[in-house]
C-alpha cells in the first residue's frame, strides 16, 4: 500500500509540474522572423577583478566574484522580425552589425540603434527587439551570466501597456 501511495504522489507531483510548465508557456511570447548562430560554445571563467585606467582618462572596471559565463551569437532579424518579450540572467551587449534595430523596454519605450552602434541590455526587465525597417538587420550579441545559469534567455509575458 505504501508503494502505491508513493507512486501516486510522484504521478501527482509530475502532473502539477507539467501543468506549471504549460501555463508558463501560455503567457510567454515567442519571437518570429529571426535566425541565430552561436559563434562558439559558452565559456565559463573563474572569478576575477579587472581595472584598467588609460592615460586619456578612460577607465573600466569588471568584477565577477563567483565567475562568469560568456556566450556570443549572431541574430538576423528579417523585416518585421522580433525577439518576443524576455529577460536575461545578466547583462547583454548588443552590437548592431547591419541594418536598424528598435529595442523596447517593459514601459514600451523605444531605443533605436543603427549599424555600428551598441545597445546595453541590463537583462533585468522584460524587453523586446524588433526590426521595424524594410531590410534585414543583424546583431552580434554577447551574454554575461552567472556560471550556474541554465539558460541565457528567460521568456516573459507581454506587458499590458505595449501592443506587440
Amino acid at each position: 500500500m505504501m508503494e502505491a501511495t508513493g507512486k501516486l504522489r510522484r504521478v501527482l507531483i509530475g502532473s502539477v509540474a507539467a501543468a506549471v510548465m504549460c501555463s508558463a508557456l501560455a503567457w510567454a511570447t515567442t519571437g518570429s522572423g529571426t535566425s541565430s548562430t552561436l559563434v562558439g560554445p559558452p565559456a565559463t571563467y573563474e572569478g576575477f577583478k579587472v581595472k584598467r585606467d588609460a592615460l586619456d582618462g578612460w577607465d573600466v572596471k569588471i568584477e565577477a566574484k563567483n565567475g562568469l559565463k560568456v556566450a556570443t551569437q549572431t541574430i538576423t532579424f528579417q523585416p518585421g522580425g522580433q525577439s518576443g518579450w524576455h529577460t536575461h540572467p545578466g547583462p547583454v551587449f548588443i552590437s548592431v552589425k547591419e541594418g536598424t534595430m528598435t529595442f523596447y523596454d517593459e514601459n514600451c519605450h523605444a531605443t533605436v540603434r543603427m549599424a555600428g552602434e551598441g545597445f546595453l541590455d541590463t537583462g533585468s526587465d522584460a524587453h523586446l527587439a524588433r526590426n521595424e525597417s524594410d531590410a534585414p538587420a543583424t546583431n552580434v550579441v554577447t551574454y554575461f551570466a552567472p556560471p550556474s545559469a541554465p539558460t541565457l534567455r528567460i521568456d516573459a509575458p507581454q506587458p499590458q501597456n505595449c501592443p506587440f
